[in-house]
């Protein structure tokens, strides 16, 4: 006897079903995490190319001028007046940041010869208003100012910086001094022969995370508002009124349980907010504490004009941190690279008691730091 075959196919068993979708959420699971660190790898890319792009701009403007652009410069006329935008300083307050003086070297002549020229119908002087002040001439910075791995800017749109100026292993008189340990001081100038440490050991740039997504935690005085457990990451913000700080800048680690301020800190948020503004605590670093450590100021002054103040660069970079070396190239510094002794105070001259981190940062401190291959 003949057995004829069912014209109908077979379909899969609840079981083969849940198999197939088991395997198929395995191999998600697998390489989810490869293209995750495929996309960072890019992202670091042109983070590393961004940096390239601001020391070819730092060599360009030195063979110009024969030195590099002081972090904070400008006219001293700072008379608050009226303005089509409203009330705006007479001249800049000696507030501008060494981005501006950089701009013809990248690419953003335009804008260079906007600001210098002023809006004079608007009632804006030549070379702009206080660098902390809104302008639409200079409200959108350049995009090379911009790490793409740094989600604390709200969008490339925005007057937002994600670079900064290194003062060196320097905490106090930095916001004004003229005189610091890195290559980065207020009005004064440094040129490559006075990298008496050598360009190639020596930092100039590198990344802080922005914090313009976040509130500036202040109360409508200027006063510095307190955190509350799991507030505010220690990566992008900035303990104040930290007694000690200057002389023994490891304290800064206990008002953190290693991601977060701890509650009850005062903590402002002032980093990457506005990049024509030449303050450290918007455009600098220095190389006390590591990669990624908390930033935290001795004194309690208002708004971002904290002069004696502890702030490492740090990224969204798995481990560390880009930088930019003197001599135009770009390293990756772990977050774990020798620091030295963190209880000491700085030193104005000499070797560093900071480490390899420290010797780094200084210019001429006689101590010189290499980074291996």
């Amino acid at each position: 006897m003949r057995r004829e075959r069912s014209s109908k196919a077979r379909g899969f068993t609840l079981v083969e079903l849940l198999v197939v979708i088991a395997i198929i959420g395995i191999l998600i699971a697998l390489l989810l995490p490869a293209v995750q660190a495929a996309r960072e790898a890019a992202r670091r890319s042109q983070c590393t190319n961004n940096l390239k792009q601001l020391g070819l701009a730092l060599h360009n403007y030195h063979d110009t001028y024969l030195c590099f652009p002081a972090r904070k410069d400008g006219s001293g006329a700072c008379t608050t007046i009226s303005t089509t935008y409203g009330s705006r300083r007479n001249g800049n307050c000696t507030r501008l940041s060494g981005f501006i003086p950089l701009l013809p070297y990248l690419e953003q002549q335009p804008m260079a010869e906007a600001i210098r020229a002023g809006e004079p119908g608007a009632g804006i002087s030549p070379g702009g208003p206080a660098g902390w002040e809104s302008w639409p001439i200079w409200d959108n910075s350049p995009d090379v100012l911009l790490c793409p791995s740094d989600n604390g800017y709200p969008d490339n749109r925005g007057p937002y910086n994600s670079y900064a100026f290194s003062v060196g292993d320097q905490i106090s008189g930095i916001r004004d001094g003229q005189t610091v340990r890195g290559l980065f001081p207020t009005v004064r100038t440094v040129a490559i022969r006075d990298i008496l440490d050598g360009t190639s050991n020596t930092v100039a740039m590198s990344e802080r995370v922005c914090a313009a997504r976040l509130p500036d935690n202040w109360d409508g005085s200027g006063n510095a508002l307190t955190v509350g457990a799991r507030q505010i990451e220690h990566v992008q913000g900035q303990a104040v009124g930290i007694g000690g700080v200057a002389s023994s800048p490891i304290i800064c680690r206990s008002y953190t349980d290693g991601r977060y301020y701890v509650a009850g800190t005062r903590v402002i948020c002032p980093f990457g907010r506005r990049w024509t503004d030449g303050q450290p605590t918007i455009v600098g670093f220095n190389t006390v504490l590591p990669p990624n450590a908390p930033a935290c100021a001795e004194d309690a002054t208002t708004w971002r004009d904290q002069n004696n103040v502890v702030i490492p660069p740090s990224s969204r970079h798995p481990g560390g941190v880009n930088v930019l070396l003197a001599d135009g190239s770009v390293r990756f510094i772990s977050e774990t690279i020798d620091t030295g002794n963190l209880a000491l105070p700085p030193v104005s001259s000499g070797f560093s008691p900071y480490g390899v981190w420290g010797a780094l940062g200084s210019k001429d401190g006689g101590d010189v730091a290499t980074l291996g291959q």
